[in-house]
């Protein structure tokens, strides 16, 4: 019962994300064909809002559920790996017609389509975890 207000948290942001229509693949398809830019907009603030909330974190201000620091280990960068995770990233989101986090709430609406595409989303995940060590630095 504790984390009830986590859950209605969620399910808000799941309403908010599906009355904004972004999780509509007719969305996704003009943004991908550079025809409207609604979902570049939501992207943008997403990444505004993602800085500021990263930051809380590296300050200290924001605090996980049990009121412990998050500590935000720096990135390695690297024009490859970012470009090759990007373009995996990229061609599942064109092909599925879904970011990860709008697949859920897709499911919620009763798209039942969308369990191949969160299968194909679990299998990457365990596969990349299963060779991430083998993957050059």
């Amino acid at each position: 019962m504790k984390y009830i207000k986590f859950v209605l948290v969620g399910v808000i942001f799941g309403i908010v994300l599906s009355k904004a229509e972004v999780i509509s693949w007719y969305r996704i398809y003009e943004m991908f064909k550079l025809q409207s830019f609604h979902m570049y907009g939501v992207i943008g603030s997403a990444v505004v809002i993602g800085f500021f909330i990263v930051r809380g974190f590296k300050t200290q201000k924001l605090k996980s559920i049990s009121h412990q620091n998050i500590l935000v280990e720096e990135k390695k960068k690297g024009i490859p790996r970012n470009l090759f995770g990007g373009i995996i990233f990229g061609l599942g989101w064109a092909l599925g017609g879904a970011c990860p986090g709008p697949m859920f709430i897709l499911l919620g609406k009763g798209v039942l389509a969308i369990l191949v595409v969160l299968l194909g989303a679990v299998l990457g995940a365990y596969f990349y975890h299963a060779v991430k060590q083998k993957l050059p630095h």
